[in-house]
Order: structure tokens, then C-alpha cells, then sequence
């Protein structure tokens, strides 16, 4: 084929072609669009194509971006607006995503025909330190527990929520849209439809989840639903199914009731202290990843690295120094 004549065109018609062939979401191909856009404005400073680039040009490049963003850690926030967006520099996730668009770019021109080499094949991804997950104590948690108002319906809703999350670790976007006929507080269980349905856990709730959501189910929910037929188990005061959004603020207004700090929260912050106080208290590594649906071990695994308070004990337990 005859390829376009300049970088602007190249990146087009490698987008193009790309979503006709393997369907490219719209996130990532503006992602890939933004990279490959400042990958050959970064070229053409140095009067490079980037057909021309090597393997050397991507290393300076990335280790540019790299030295760019350690020294726009010390600026305020707004200086770092002020910053053109490659004096901003990458973390090292978003270089190991550039460098994917990058293989991905030189890859598809290989194998168009194009270029003889791609001079990102033998280049390594930056190391990524995956960050621990935002926990908190157990005392922290049953202050949060503690805080709603539970005289209130919504109160009783927000109670009852909050210690089903913390007791089966559920994913904030299962817990909202739970329907009524899966909240087993009968049976001291909870089925959970993962992915499109193809796949269930059955997670048991334990003894106080299981009172608060009875209390809630027949004292709460009924005034919430205001006779509507909506099939969620946690009701908005509008009776509609609670969204995302509007449990992460409930989350945010009684950890401030409680004490805890913002920056100490995440949307997933029970469910990383449900796994992590398990962990901590003796529970096969095993047993947890099936109690959080995940698919492959490793990714419970980082659950061991925040249980400092199971190795603490156990040290000083055991080790004659300790």
C-alpha cells in the first residue's frame, strides 16, 4: 500500500483501520490518538517522522516524560495546569499505556507493509508499582457502621447497606444493583450475578447483615418504594435503585460523621476492609478470592501486603524477639 505522507494522516488512518478491524472503543482510541499525537509533535521538534524513529528516539522519549513528571511533583495544581501537556510528563502507568499505542501503531505498518522493523518490539513496559488498596481499621469500620441515623428509613437503608458491603465484600456496582430477590437474609446469603449473568457466587452474610437487612426489607424499603415496583433492594428517596454515585456520597457523609479523613477513602473502601480484616484474622487466601469474585488468585494477593496487623501479632507472639 501507499501510506499517507504525513504523521497526521498515518494516525487517522491507523485508527480508522484499526476500529474496522477489531471494533477499538471510543476511550481507547482517544487515548491512542492523544499519545501518537504527542509522540510525533516530540518527533517533529527534532525534525523526525515517525517512520524514521528508533527504538533510542522512544527510550529518550520515555525517559523524558519519566524526568518530566518527578520534577512536576513539586508544583501546585495549578502550576501544573499552566504546563504544556508534555512538560507535565507521564507516571509510569500512563508511559506503559504510550508505549502500548506505540506497538501498536509501528506493528500495524509492519504488517501493512510499510516499515521493515517495528522499533518498539524489543522496548520493555516501565515498572509499575501497583498501589495497596485504601483500608481501614476495624474500629474505623464499626464507627462507620455507627454513624447513620437508623430511626430514620434512610438511615436504616444506609446501615443496612453499609454492613452488607463490609460483611461479603461486595463490589459497589453489585451492591446497587442487587435486586430484592437475591438478598437471601433468610437463608444468611447473597447471590451475585457476575459479569452478563453467565456466572454466580453465593456469598453468606453473617448474623448482623443479615438483622439489618430484615429490618430494613420490612420496615425501610416499603415507605421508600412508595408503592413502586422497582425490583432493586436499596432504594433512592425518589424509590428508584440506588446509583453509584449516590453511595459513594452516603460513604463520604459518614466517614466525616466518624472521623475518618477524604483522602483515606476509596468507593471500594469496605470491600478492601472486608478482604483485608479477613486476611488479617486467619482466612485462606483462597477462601478470599472466592468471597470477592475474582477471577485470578494474583489479584487477592495484594491483600497479604496490607495485613500488617495478622504479622504484627504473630510476630510478637512467636518470635522470641518480638
Amino acid at each position: 500500500m501507499t501510506p499517507p505522507d504525513n504523521d497526521s494522516a498515518r494516525i487517522d488512518y491507523f485508527l480508522d483501520a484499526v476500529w474496522l478491524s477489531d471494533g477499538l472503543a471510543e476511550h481507547t482510541a482517544s487515548n491512542y490518538r492523544r499519545d501518537l499525537v504527542q509522540w510525533c509533535g516530540w518527533l517533529a521538534e527534532r525534525r523526525l517522522d515517525s517512520f524514521l524513529a528508533s527504538a533510542d528516539h522512544i527510550r529518550d522519549y520515555l525517559a523524558t516524560l519519566a524526568h518530566d513528571y518527578q520534577a512536576s511533583q513539586g508544583l501546585s495544581e495549578s502550576d501544573k495546569r499552566a504546563l504544556p501537556p508534555l512538560k507535565r510528563g507521564k507516571n509510569a502507568a500512563s508511559r506503559a499505556r504510550l508505549l502500548a499505542a506505540l506497538r501498536r501503531y509501528y506493528r500495524f505498518w509492519v504488517e501493512q507493509h510499510v516499515l521493515p522493523i517495528d522499533p518498539s518490539a524489543d522496548l520493555y513496559n516501565p515498572k509499575l508499582v501497583r498501589p495497596l488498596p485504601k483500608t481501614l481499621s476495624e474500629a474505623e469500620v464499626e464507627a462507620l457502621l455507627a454513624a447513620p441515623d437508623v430511626s430514620t428509613p434512610l438511615g436504616l437503608r444506609d446501615r443496612a447497606m453499609l454492613e452488607l458491603m463490609y460483611a461479603t465484600g461486595l463490589r459497589v456496582s453489585e451492591l446497587v444493583t442487587l435486586p430484592q430477590v437475591a438478598l437471601g437474609w433468610r437463608e444468611g446469603v447473597v447471590r451475585i450475578e457476575q459479569g452478563k449473568g453467565d456466572k454466580t457466587r453465593l456469598t453468606p452474610m453473617g448474623e448482623p447483615a443479615q438483622l439489618w437487612c430484615q429490618r430494613y426489607l420490612e420496615q425501610a424499603r416499603p415507605l421508600l418504594s412508595g408503592g413502586r415496583t422497582d425490583t432493586a433492594a436499596f432504594l433512592n428517596h425518589h424509590g428508584e435503585a440506588m446509583t453509584r454515585q449516590g453511595f459513594w456520597f452516603i460513604v463520604k457523609r459518614y466517614a466525616g460523621q466518624a472521623g475518618i479523613a477524604a483522602e483515606r477513602l476509596s468507593p471500594h473502601v469496605l470491600r478492601h476492609a472486608f478482604a483485608t480484616h479477613l486476611v488479617n484474622h486467619g482466612a485462606d487466601l483462597r477462601v478470599v478470592q472466592l468471597l470477592l469474585g475474582h477471577a485470578d488468585i494474583s489479584t487477592t494477593q495484594i491483600y497479604t501486603h496490607v495485613a500488617k496487623e495478622r504479622l504484627q501479632r504473630l510476630h510478637a507472639e512467636h518470635h522470641p524477639r518480638g
